[in-house]
């Protein structure tokens, strides 16, 4: 498996707490909690050469079924797929929150692959309330992991300075992922910083995957910026100012039902569901937000 990270860096500024889009809730704008093979796995070597990893991966045992229940919004074979992710890769995985995603990427390498999952140093996110939040959603993450060492005895987590964004050694990781954490780092005013990180610390060739909440056509981004959604012309910018290439666009994550005009933005919606009582069956008929899903490549040297 070839070695990632001598020392990995994501910002995520002060008190910016990661979107409930990602899963678990938290103090507003919530963070993003964010949230293999069968069990006879054990080690991930016996994979057989005829079955898909990902069909295990996803009816795995370990998965939480609150978890496993979202499968139908999230779109993860597909997502992932899309994005060209396999088991003998460097698979980095940006702000895991509750880990959501990482009960499927941190079961997935094999023998040659490897998972990192990339979380903010307590000590360095600011103010008293983002070291509690921090703290707390990074112990319950290992003891996640912790819990099936069998299935994800080789994933790494790795705690970074959120004001640092340098994202271990350059050319070192295959894919690079991100699920609804965009608008934090917008918020966050160190977007740019972050995109730059994914670019030096991925392979020529590489891939960044982007799944983020998308605002409505023509929105601006000052009328979005803290809603949780934004344009999707904007994070594709993004992208390609730290030197990437869009390579495709996909609708796997959208939702047409998604009026993005909601009271609490995009906290409204499952499952942060930051709304009254009385509108909880108007907001899980609209269900999880329209979402862009976006794969973009670091050009291969020259």
């Amino acid at each position: 498996m070839r070695p990632l990270m001598s020392s990995l860096a994501l910002a995520l500024s002060a008190g910016l707490l990661l979107s409930a889009c990602g899963s678990e809730p938290a103090p507003a704008p919530a963070p993003e909690a964010e949230p293999a093979e069968t069990a006879e796995m054990g080690a991930h070597t016996d994979r057989d050469a005829q079955t898909d990893p990902m069909d295990a991966v996803l009816a795995g045992d370990w998965r939480d079924p609150a978890n496993v229940a979202r499968d139908d919004w999230r779109h993860p074979r597909e997502t992932l797929a899309f994005f060209g992710v396999g088991p003998s890769q460097t698979i980095v995985e940006i702000s895991p929150g509750g880990g959501w995603y990482t009960e499927i990427l941190a079961a997935l390498p094999g023998e040659k692959g490897s998972y990192i999952g990339v979380i903010n140093d307590p000590a360095q996110s600011g103010n008293e309330r983002a070291q509690e939040y921090y703290t707390n959603a990074n112990t319950k993450l290992r003891e996640k992991l912790a819990a099936r060492a069998d299935v994800y005895g080789e994933a790494t987590l790795v705690e970074v300075d959120p004001k640092a964004p340098v994202i271990g050694e350059p050319g070192s990781a295959d894919v690079v992922l991100t699920f609804r954490n965009v608008h934090n780092w917008v918020m966050a005013g160190n977007e740019a910083a972050m995109f730059q990180s994914f670019y030096d610390v991925l392979a020529p060739g590489g891939v960044l995957g982007v799944v983020e909440h998308r605002a409505a056509a023509g929105k601006s981004l000052a009328e979005v910026k803290t809603s949780g959604y934004l344009p999707e012309d904007y994070v594709i910018g993004l992208a390609e100012a730290a030197g990437f290439v869009l390579e495709e666009k996909s609708e796997i994550n959208a939702n047409p039902a998604d009026t993005k005009d909601h009271p609490n933005g995009v906290w409204t919606l499952p499952p942060g569901n930051n709304h009254d009582e009385a509108d909880r069956a108007k907001y899980a008929a609209i269900g999880e937000s329209d979402r862009m899903t976006l794969r973009f490549v670091k050009p291969a040297a020259e």
